[in-house]
């Protein structure tokens, strides 16, 4: 089975490709929906245990958190050290899910994948791209996007170019909608007809 990751920076169009897939039926996987859901269960004891007072209800409050980093920039390292090891177990169990039901290819989404510098056994990647101006445009379209916000988000995100320069494929989420699905179409149909990876 082709492992592949997904990546690309804020406002990139990640979802979209990876919606792109999922409706071609390839088993797929998003780390922010694993994250969110860590946050309603196994992950909300030790972040309230770094971070008191983020819970909310049972569950991490997503705005109190942030606002916490936004104060403290060297929490993040220690957020990651604890919610990381939790996706990454549940990327592996999804993968060889995915396997064992004999799929052809599946995608995990990871936003920070050569950021975090983890290997994931990934055997190939797709990387999300769209001109600057129009990231621009989509991430302060965001409810809660701010200008200020957005500069710290991208500050902790490689680059564009260099994104693109560590793709196995690139898809340009600038083009019309359609465009993108048939990229999607196109890499989907020649993984399955190579048969299964040796």
């Amino acid at each position: 089975m082709w492992r592949i990751g997904m990546t690309g920076s804020i406002a990139t169009g990640k979802s979209t490709v990876l919606k792109a897939f999922a409706d071609l039926g390839v088993p797929v996987f998003s780390a922010d929906e694993a994250v969110a859901e860590l946050y309603r269960g196994e992950a909300v004891a030790p972040v309230e245990a770094l971070f008191p007072g983020v819970t909310t209800k049972g569950r991490i409050d997503k705005a109190l958190l942030s606002q916490r980093l936004a104060a403290d920039p060297d929490g993040f390292k220690r957020l990651e050290a604890v919610v990381h090891p939790l996706v990454r177990a549940r990327i592996a169990r999804f993968m060889d899910e995915a396997e064992a039901a004999g799929h052809a290819l599946a995608v995990v989404e990871v936003p920070l994948l050569f950021e975090s510098g983890y290997d994931y056994g990934f055997d190939a990647v797709g990387v999300t791209w769209v001109d600057p101006a129009i990231q621009r445009q989509r991430a302060l379209a965001r409810p809660g996007m701010s200008g200020e916000k957005l500069d710290t988000i991208l500050a902790r995100q490689l680059p564009q170019d260099e994104k693109k320069a560590r793709a196995t494929y690139l898809f340009d989420t600038g083009m019309p909608i359609d465009k993108t699905v048939e990229m999607v179409a196109a890499l989907v149909a020649s993984i399955r007809a190579q048969g299964p990876r040796k």
